[in-house]
């Protein structure tokens, strides 16, 4: 910074820092641009090749790639070991295969924008490591990093921090510089050995015994600490090993997936990973050298745009080939068509074991810098811009068509699952019909089969089966859909009982005066049963606090039965339990003791002087 050395100076940067993603971050999130690129524009900004506030964004890259490391050690305690394994094939099947491809296509494009053969293959073998920091971010802004399709990029992005180490490796084979016999070479691989042994038995035999300790203890300060120490342990652990920083924390993660404890750590480290993961992006944001581009740019804006659209054809080729459908294959090929934060750690070491020159690791950086930045808009733009029309969406998925079952079940979601366990244990013959594609296909994941279907119109509920069905039970959670789904049953299939789920107590009404078979509160039975958990946690006895659970649904269901009769739903109010409004109902529980004017009271308390309330 221009005012390193004086008085305040770390202060100013750490004000600076803050100020420009302050601004910067909610403009371009405003604008539907994204937090990363908006953290990307702001250290572009302040940085030495804008405002000039930042001479040396390197220093700060490598505390901020810390936040990468908390990243991946929040996913690794949503990873348990057995969900791990379950991804096997993917982390190894499909990341050596994308990897593979992409790794010879990347040279291919490299030599032909005339690059020699050692810093083509360099910068192919960095381009395809893709930035784990950005696809993350991206895919936990959108929600998907637990669906089968985020999974399969979380796998492949482990493979590839996996793939740095070989890949230094490699570059030191590849040195004209003078070197030993390879004796180092065996002790740095036994070091990292050792590391990944220590790390996976601390895991093991001292993590949980260590945070039963600190929780005993009650400090909330120390458990934080501890956390903390966990992740920056497991890094450190790694980086000694000559492994990354960021697999060691994803390890610790895992390890720690099936603890008691994992809730509390991943709200510790939750503060510090965001702030250390924008302050990652500010610092990438810093490193594009805008006067190498500038000397260079023929070259650089070629190969950022030749090389995403190379890497991007390839993820989207292996993504086909291993089954996935055309949506899911343009998303994973455009979220991870760039380079990554680990390309900047091999370009480094290749310069330096003699492999590639400054100018050339100067250009590779910038190509992949430029990439980075580019990904979110890019990511906007097709989600945008490219439409996906119905034939598209529905590749890989049927069409309610000539259907028949015992019971049509009309949504999917969390109520249509869990109500459609007890069809399906008694072995019921049912047909399930959605209209969210990727619900869709996330069932077919756990071997569900749902077609896709409109309940409202009458053609897709006759193709549907409902004209043969003995039951119809609507689970979708849209108020006004289900009226008219439950409208259009009553009236042309009377042959079927007729199930709806209502949304709340007004919706029931008008269930009612639609004169279904049977309907529930979404939100009532399970709040009955909470409220029954919460008075035996107070020490009630199980079998009261049953029965008053009991009275509960049987007032309720009076409460409901005068609601029905006056067609209002303020008609049972003074029925509500703990109900201030001025009236005279009969009472949902009989009182314990007889009322007492407060005034008397207060009399004849004053008149026993003895008493001590």
């Amino acid at each position: 910074m221009a005012a390193e050395g004086t008085t305040g100076s770390q202060l100013v940067n750490v004000v600076a820092l803050l100020g420009a993603a302050v601004v910067m971050v909610p403009l371009f999130r405003r604008l539907g641009l994204g937090s990363v690129l908006g953290y990307l524009c702001a250290g572009l900004l302040i940085g030495p090749f804008g405002l000039r506030w930042f001479t040396d964004p390197q220093a700060i890259l490598h505390v901020a790639e810390l936040g990468v490391v908390m990243f991946l050690f929040v996913i690794g305690l949503e990873m348990r070991p057995s969900h791990l394994w379950g991804l096997r094939r993917e982390i190894f099947g499909l990341g050596t295969l994308q990897i593979a491809l992409c790794t010879a296509a990347l040279t291919g494009v490299a030599l032909l924008l005339g690059l020699p053969s050692k810093v083509a293959f360099i910068g192919a073998a960095g381009f395809v490591l893709t930035s784990t920091a950005i696809v993350m971010q991206l895919l936990s802004e959108r929600g998907d990093i637990a669906v089968p399709r985020g999974q399969k990029i979380v796998s492949i992005l482990l493979f590839e921090d996996l793939l740095i180490v070989p890949l230094l490796a490699l570059v030191a084979f590849m040195s004209p510089l003078p070197h030993d016999d390879g004796g180092s070479r065996w002790i740095g691989v036994a070091t990292a050995v050792a590391a990944l042994a220590g790390l996976i038995a601390a895991g093991i035999w001292l993590l949980n015994p260590l945070f039963r300790l600190l929780a005993a203890a009650k400090a909330r300060e120390v458990m934080t600490a501890a956390a903390l120490l966990v992740v920056l342990g497991a890094a450190l652990l790694m980086e000694v090993g000559g492994l990354s920083m960021a697999m060691g924390a994803f390890l610790a993660g895992v390890l720690l997936s099936e603890s008691t404890f994992r809730h509390q750590l991943e709200a510790d480290i939750e503060p510090f990973r965001g702030i250390l993961l924008g302050l990652f992006f500010l610092a990438v944001g810093m490193a594009l050298d805008l006067a190498v581009v500038s000397r260079d740019w023929p070259l650089i804006a070629t190969g950022v745009v030749a090389m995403m659209l190379a890497k991007g054809a390839c993820i989207y080729l292996v993504a086909r080939v291993t089954r996935s459908g055309h949506a899911d294959a343009l998303d994973r090929a455009v979220l991870m068509a760039q380079g990554g934060e680990f390309a900047f750690v091999l370009f480094a070491a290749a310069q330096v074991a003699g492999v590639i020159d400054a100018p050339s690791n100067a250009n590779l950086t910038a190509i992949v810098v430029l990439s980075m930045a580019l990904t979110p808009l890019v990511v906007l733009l097709v989600r945008r811009f490219i439409h996906r029309d119905a034939e598209e969406s529905m590749e890989g998925i049927d069409a309610a068509d000539g259907l028949g079952g015992s019971v049509l079940i009309i949504g999917f979601g969390r109520f249509g699952q869990v109500m459609s366990q007890a069809l399906l244990a008694r072995d019921v013959d049912v047909t399930i019909i959605d209209t969210d594609i990727e619900m869709i296909r996330s069932a077919g994941e756990f071997g569900f089969k749902v077609y896709y279907g409109d309940g409202r119109r009458l053609d897709v509920l006759h193709a549907s089966g409902a004209g043969s069905a003995r039951a119809i039970a609507v689970c979708i959670d849209d108020r006004v859909a289900a009226n008219q789904i439950a409208e259009l049953c009553h009236g042309q299939f009377p042959q079927a009982k007729l199930l709806v789920r209502a949304f709340d107590r007004e919706h029931a009404l008008e269930l009612v005066a639609l004169d279904v078979d049977y309907h529930v509160r979404e939100t009532f039975e399970s709040a009955v049963i909470f409220g029954q958990a919460a008075l035996e946690a107070l020490g009630v006895d199980a079998t009261e606090a049953a029965g008053v659970a009991e009275e509960v649904r049987r007032l309720d269901a009076e409460r409901f039965s005068l609601e029905v009769a006056a067609g209002d739903v303020r008609a049972g109010r003074p029925l509500i339990i703990g109900n201030t409004a001025p009236a005279t109902p009969t009472p949902f529980t009989t009182p314990r003791r007889e009322s007492q004017r407060l005034d008397q009271a207060r009399a004849g308390a004053e008149a026993e002087p003895g008493r001590n309330d």
